[in-house]
């Protein structure tokens, strides 16, 4: 892969929710933008004290985040098309077609305001399309770096999506620790499984029993679960042992990656919330972003 067609596919995949998989490369300065609004929101929510300031600047916070999520993604889906139209001789036809359909689609359900009852349906038509993109890339790409590439940018941002999700369990979404184990708390939890696509699969595994440990033992250390974070190092790691293949040298990130893998393998669920689900979280979440630092430097993907 030349330089030019590295700074041309850098871009493409970014830190967003709308395209699981669109062509291959990096997005690292979107990743930077979630993390600073992030940090807003919650240096935001630390004024308030009472309850009800707080559900009000909750309310704000989350109108001010729809919108933004609108804009965000059309605009997204916008560069993500012209990017790969851009690049589309080192694409394979069905994923160059399964891009172009998305992006067709989007443009037609996200030229207007997403009102809240049609939110479902318009995630609904944006899972299946990323679904088909992410299966014609995965299904007629040669296995070359550039899909090493792309693979290793899929699991560093599903692993970030996953670490924030639940952790956004215990700080927002429950109002207080009197609804732990309430019917309240099981809807959130079930909500959280069905966010990441593995309700079925964790009452398969669990026996259908909502228990904070167990969830959060299913989407953190089972590496069965495509969306843990166990499984997303497992196949960082292996992506990145082909590059050190291809490339013939070893860099920090790999050494980065086997750490962050060792943490995932040796830990125990009941000493992870014995310590803290939060700050394991946060820990992870700041190594996993150091590990695509590393990564972008390491292999020159300069945006």
């Amino acid at each position: 892969m030349t330089a030019l067609l590295q700074r041309l596919l850098a871009p493409i995949l970014g830190a967003t929710l709308v395209l699981a998989l669109i062509v291959a490369g990096f997005q690292w300065h979107q990743a930077a933008q979630l993390r600073a609004a992030k940090a807003e929101v919650e240096a935001a929510f630390a004024n308030y004290r009472s309850d009800a300031e707080r559900n009000y600047a909750a309310a704000l916070a989350k109108a001010a985040a729809d919108k933004a999520r609108t804009d965000k993604s059309r605009q997204e889906a916008l560069d993500a098309e012209q990017l790969a139209r851009m690049v589309r001789t080192a694409l394979t036809r069905e994923t160059w077609e399964a891009t172009n359909e998305c992006w067709i689609d989007l443009k037609s359900l996200l030229e207007k305001r997403v009102k809240a009852a049609e939110m479902p349906e318009v995630i609904d038509v944006i899972k299946r399309r990323a679904g088909l993109i992410r299966g014609a890339f995965h299904g007629s790409t040669l296995r070359n770096e550039l899909y090493n590439f792309a693979r290793i940018g899929t699991f560093i941002e599903r692993a970030d999506n996953t670490s924030r999700i639940l952790d956004v369990k215990y700080y927002v979404l429950l109002p207080s620790v009197s609804a732990v184990g309430s019917s309240l708390d099981n809807v959130q939890w079930e909500s959280i499984l069905r966010s990441v696509s593995a309700h079925r699969a964790y009452s398969w595994a669990y026996d259908g029993e909502y228990r904070a440990m167990n969830i959060a033992d299913f989407l953190t250390l089972n590496v069965q679960m495509p969306r843990s974070l166990a499984y997303c190092y497992e196949k960082i790691v292996s992506n990145l042992g082909y590059l050190a293949q291809d490339y013939e040298e070893r860099l920090p990130a790999h050494d980065t990656a086997d750490a962050i893998r060792k943490t995932l393998q040796t830990r125990a669920i009941r000493d992870i919330m014995d310590q803290g689900l939060h700050e394991f979280l946060e820990d992870f979440v700041s190594r996993n972003n150091k590990l695509g630092a590393e990564i972008s430097d390491g292999y020159r993907f300069y945006v």
